[in-house]
């Protein structure tokens, strides 16, 4: 086999390729990308036998086909220090010697046979599907908005991972750790579909740092497995088992106050305050008033203390409520907006933060639980 190929193309093939490789892997084999050579198309193949991400990539000057495992590690590491040149691989079909050749240098070593690499099970054409086709954009926005609050509890592990809960008119994306949640819904494009899932959180990283936004993602969804496809890529993952809580349930009904923040005035303040947070709890107490909250945190610790006033609008009586710091400053970091919205009832019951306004398209809100504070 003989094929060319541009480095920093292969290069970006590989990197992304590779984020779905462990660490550490039970089986040896796995430690390598799959190459098949079919035509004037090189396919990469990774996988820790729950996830697989493929990727296409064009080639010139082909020869022959077949499929052959190299070490990824070794081929990131050469591609990426690698001049933006063509180079040439020429695979000996008996032995899988492989050389890689270009204009300044020749790289040799030995590849394994690619049908030692794990396949993916067939999939159970009985298994009842739902398939659609969207922007990559309508996936990636849903988990950039709820990654930070999956939860890491092994005791809940329908929890450790994100709900995507489909209907004919749009996608409503949920993460909860049961201290805080988020609920995202976009309706960028329709799916036509009704149906859930709850995908883990490595497939949804490697969604997310893998997928372009601009183009056009084909997911098919069964009981036990989700299937992403563009032009480059193929991602298949298993699903996360269990009932994923009802999230309607826990979002207040009726919170009367609502609290106006310049978001990166606040987020600054939590910050700075936030140094100064008895590390064993985080807790930063708000003094809301009409006109500005005041931040306060102590550790009896070390003797330290930390007040800083904020401006603000409020609608209701002077309260004293207790947050997260970490939290609150992850919250912050992903809404975007000039100002959040913040809806209160009392000290006891969770806090609604939203956008000063949502996009044309999507709707987006988080949920905090407060912390016992007995006074300011």
């Amino acid at each position: 086999m003989k094929f060319n190929v541009p480095s920093k193309t292969l290069y970006s093939y590989v990197s992304a390729v590779s984020k779905v490789i462990n660490s550490k892997n039970a089986l040896v084999i796995l430690n390598n990308f799959l190459f098949e050579l079919d035509g004037d198309t090189l396919t990469i193949t990774a996988s820790d036998l729950e996830n697989t991400l493929t990727a296409r990539v064009p080639v010139t000057e082909a020869e022959g086909s077949g499929k052959f495992c190299v070490d990824a590690r070794r081929v990131v590491d050469l591609l990426k220090s690698m001049p933006d040149i063509g180079i040439t691989f020429e695979i000996d079909d008996n032995s899988l010697a492989i050389e890689i050749t270009y204009p300044n240098g020749n790289y040799s070593f030995v590849g394994i046979n690619g049908n030692e690499y794990p396949q993916r099970n067939p999939e159970d054409e009985e298994t009842e599907k739902i398939s659609f086709s969207c922007p990559s954009e309508q996936i990636i926005r849903g988990i950039d908005n709820t990654l930070f609050a999956v939860g890491n509890d092994d005791l809940r592990p329908q929890m450790m991972g994100i709900l995507w809960d489909i209907k004919p008119d749009g996608i409503t994306f949920v993460a909860t750790d049961t201290r805080k949640m988020v609920k995202y819904r976009n309706s960028m494009s329709q799916p036509g579909e009704e149906g859930s899932c709850i995908l883990p959180l490595k497939p949804a990283t490697v969604i997310k740092n893998v997928f372009p936004k601009d183009t056009e993602i084909k997911v098919t969804i069964d009981s036990k497995s989700a299937m992403l496809e563009t032009p480059s890529y193929t991602f298949s993952c298993s699903l996360l088992k269990g009932t994923f809580p009802d999230y309607n349930r826990v979002i207040p009904s009726n919170n009367p106050f609502v609290l106006t923040v310049d978001r990166q005035s606040f987020l600054a303040a939590v910050r700075r305050v936030g140094v100064f947070v008895d590390p064993g709890h985080g807790l930063v107490k708000f003094k809301i008033s009409p006109d500005k909250v005041t931040l306060k945190a102590t550790d009896k610790n070390y003797c330290t203390q930390a007040i800083e006033s904020v401006p603000c609008e409020f609608t209701g009586s002077d309260m004293v409520i207790g947050f997260s710091a970490p939290y609150l400053m992850e919250i912050f970091g992903t809404l975007t907006t000039t100002d959040v919205v913040i809806k209160l009832s009392d000290p006891s019951r969770p806090g609604v933060f939203l956008p000063s306004e949502n996009g044309a398209d999507s709707e987006l809100l988080m949920l905090l639980m407060p912390m016992n504070v007995s006074d300011f």
